[in-house]
């Protein structure tokens, strides 16, 4: 009896940083959509890229090609978890599967089970399809590189099955060399006139890892039949909800709250086994009110829920705080008129512990943290902020306003050049708007920046506050230094914004920071 060897099956769901910035974003999948990093082009959909829009490429050049284009910050920890919906329902089909990266599985093909490879990966691409990833390719090989290639060879929602027994080594050989992850060993083997990679499995096997790296060595060996990588399926999450009925209903809060206690404590002291702690949570309430579009496996009814951010980690009497909020805020507005017969505590975001361990010197105090989290739940989760500081080239620019209890995600990052912006240290006070100022030369000139930069004369004096009704005197400049010139927006048809900061510094020893914008003076900020 001939035993058949186990072949492995890859799921590779293209463009998916596009995909699941659209799925999250509630957008339809069919949009022109691009996800930038630092303001170039990282992924984009087959929408996009008939408009010509190419990975690497400026945002302000991707918009000129395609104005409709969507533009979608990159965020690989939602690409994680939005693929966590495509890793569920492959289980449910096949046990064991290898998440290679968002976007790219690998598991054991179920041939046998489905009578074949082409209605095995048939099953699996309508699985898929069915979450609303309609870019869906199967590849099925001997091994995991080449499944992995043969799904990205593979038509929409088709499978590409290599043939077994020696296929897969004619199959990669007539690769292209840019399949290799590796773009330096890419542009020399291109370089030396290989083009494909039955020409990188020509070459001396000693030499290719000297020269090439150790991901060209590998793919060599594999299409020599020698290397491959066996799919090791994961282990599945555990199941980190909990949940507690309620035998007859309650309708008072602080009854669900009390009878709730030890299901939120079970959530805790589960995460405290593994070292995790949660830091947002969805909490659920099941009413009376039937709902018959409910989805099958969750709590049936009316169900308000709501997703609670801490600004450091939850404990059990802080879900049962925010539950208590939920169902007082929710109770005022009329959505529950009907006894509360369930709850469940969905943890949506874990981390280490580790993440948020107390510093040397504590951290906030948690009646503070309570008191701004159930002012939160009073008007509104974007209604309590924190400043934060991020790259940029003014200070009004370096500021940024995170909801409490949010990290922040899009913050542009400080550790960039950032040409023009004023030298440390900085300003301890911005102004929230610019005061209209004055400043004059030794002879009583206003003193303005030339086009090339120059100035029509040295300040001499300076008045931080002109504008109407202003009592502010005029000051002697006792130093001064700039101008630290920045032109903005140069490619807009009016030709952008120009302007010039300074540092002057009075006779009276106060610090000023100064802007010379087109054609007038503001005071941005002070120095203490």
């Amino acid at each position: 009896m001939t035993i058949q060897k186990s072949r492995t099956l890859v799921v590779w769901c293209a463009d998916w940083p596009v995909a699941a910035a659209l799925g999250d974003a509630g957008l339809p999948r069919h949009l022109p959509a691009a996800v930038f990093a630092q303001n170039r082009v990282q992924a984009y959909n087959q929408a996009a890229r008939e408009f010509g829009i190419k990975r690497g490429m400026r945002r302000r050049d991707a918009q000129s090609r395609c104005p409709e284009v969507q533009v979608l910050a990159a965020d690989e920890a939602r690409d994680a978890r939005v693929f966590e919906e495509v890793l569920v329902r492959l289980e449910e089909l096949r046990p064991g599967v290898m998440p290679m990266r968002p976007g790219l599985v690998a598991l054991r093909s179920p041939a046998r089970f489905y009578g074949g490879e082409a209605e095995a990966g048939a099953a699996i691409a309508e699985c898929v399809v069915g979450l609303g990833i309609w870019d869906v390719r199967i590849g099925i090989a001997d091994e995991l590189f080449t499944a992995e290639q043969a799904a990205r060879s593979a038509g929409l929602q088709e499978t590409y099955a290599v043939p077994a027994d020696g296929g897969s080594t004619a199959f990669l050989r007539a690769l292209p060399v840019h399949v290799l992850e590796d773009a330096n060993a890419v542009s020399l083997l291109q370089r030396l006139g290989l083009t494909t990679l039955g020409g990188l499995a020509d070459l001396p096997g000693a030499d290719v890892k000297a020269r090439f790296g150790a991901q060209a060595a590998w793919v060599r060996q594999v299409i020599h039949g020698e290397g491959a990588r066996p799919v090791t399926g994961r282990t599945p999450p555990p199941e980190l909800a909990t949940e507690v009925a309620f035998e007859p209903p309650l309708d008072s809060a602080e009854a669900v709250c009390f009878s709730a206690r030890q299901s939120a404590e079970g959530l805790v002291k589960g995460l405290a086994a593994r070292q995790e702690v949660c830091v947002e949570v969805r909490i659920e309430v099941e009413t009376e009110v039937v709902n018959l579009s409910v989805a099958p496996g969750s709590l049936s009814g009316s169900q308000p829920t709501r997703v609670w951010a801490h600004p450091r980690w939850f404990s059990a009497a802080d879900l049962i705080d925010r539950l208590h909020w939920q169902l007082v805020g929710t109770l005022r507005v009329g959505d529950i008129r009907s006894a509360v017969t369930g709850v469940r505590f969905v943890p949506e975001v874990v981390v280490p512990e580790s993440v948020h361990a107390d510093g040397l010197w504590g951290g906030t105090d948690e009646r503070v943290e309570r008191g701004v989290a159930r002012v939160q739940g009073l008007i509104g989760h974007e209604g309590v902020v924190r400043p934060v500081l991020q790259g940029g080239r003014s200070p009004r620019d370096r500021q940024a306003q995170v909801p409490w209890g949010d990290r922040p995600t899009t913050l542009r990052d400080r550790a960039l050049p950032w040409p023009g912006s004023i030298p440390s240290p900085a300003p301890a006070r911005v102004l929230a708007d610019p005061w209209p100022a004055e400043v004059c030369d030794q002879a009583g000139r206003p003193v303005v920046v030339l086009p090339r930069g120059g100035l029509s004369g040295d300040p001499a004096r300076y008045r931080p506050s002109a504008g109407p009704g202003s009592t502010e005197p005029w000051q002697r400049v006792a130093s001064w230094a700039g101008p630290w010139p920045v032109t903005e927006g140069w490619w807009e048809p009016d030709g952008g914004r120009r302007i010039a900061r300074f540092q002057l510094v009075g006779v009276d020893g106060r610090a000023w920071l100064a802007t010379f914008d087109t054609d007038h003076w503001l005071t941005e900020a002070s120095y203490d």
